[in-house]
């Protein structure tokens, strides 16, 4: 590497203030990275436990559905969806993991208030009721850890990035700036040295000559 830089002292404790800044740097976004990695991780398991939830109950739910579609009537069915009220009853908070801004739905699950008559209804569409209702917690909360999945994962690339260029660019660089400096020191102060040692050998012949 080419290194264009005076070998002064001055020169010397700042390459060495940058490599141990770099250092120390390394350090934490590899600490940061490791952190973050364990979290997904753990959310990524999660992802999976909801996942197979889903897949049970919505089997579980059209089932019922089916069922209900046949005992009472795809035209009732459709009356009772049409007249279900949409539930906006959650807050998306964030929460932050190192520096990361993940969602945090915050809801209640209420117990379940059938918005049709028992009348000409039968426990069919009940079963259904309970397991869409129970589908849409299901899909509340793998939103928030899907979304939060997503965005730990940007920011470890980012910071893989970022550990990257620290441990195989600055640190190397300024390793070897500090190399350079001193070794271009150290052979000054022996050139130095050795200058000292025929100037006083001289002014020792001189004066023995004077003698």
């Amino acid at each position: 590497m080419d290194i264009n830089v005076a070998p002064t002292k001055s020169n010397l404790m700042s390459a060495k203030a940058t490599l141990e800044f770099s250092k120390k740097g390394y350090e934490l976004l590899d600490q940061k990275r490791n952190v973050l990695i364990r979290e997904m991780m753990s959310l990524i398991d999660r992802a999976k436990e909801i996942q197979e939830k889903v897949s049970v109950t919505f089997k579980e739910a059209y089932e019922a559905l089916m069922m209900a579609n046949l005992t009472m009537g795809i035209a009732s069915v459709e009356d009772i969806a049409d007249s279900t009220m949409e539930d906006s009853r959650f807050e998306i908070l964030f929460k932050s993991v190192m520096g990361v801004e993940i969602p945090k739905i915050k809801y209640e699950e209420n117990d379940i208030q059938p918005v049709y008559s028992f009348y000409q209804t039968n426990v069919s569409i009940d079963v259904a009721f309970k397991k869409f209702q129970e589908i849409k917690y299901l899909v509340m909360e793998l939103a928030e850890v899907e979304n939060s999945v997503y965005k730990l994962a940007v920011e470890i690339k980012k910071t893989q990035k970022r550990a990257n260029a620290l441990e195989n660019i600055q640190i190397p660089k300024y390793t070897e700036m500090v190399k350079y400096i001193q070794d271009a020191l150290e052979e000054k102060d022996r050139e130095d040295f050795f200058r000292l040692k025929v100037v006083k050998k001289k002014r020792i012949k001189k004066k023995a000559k004077a003698l």
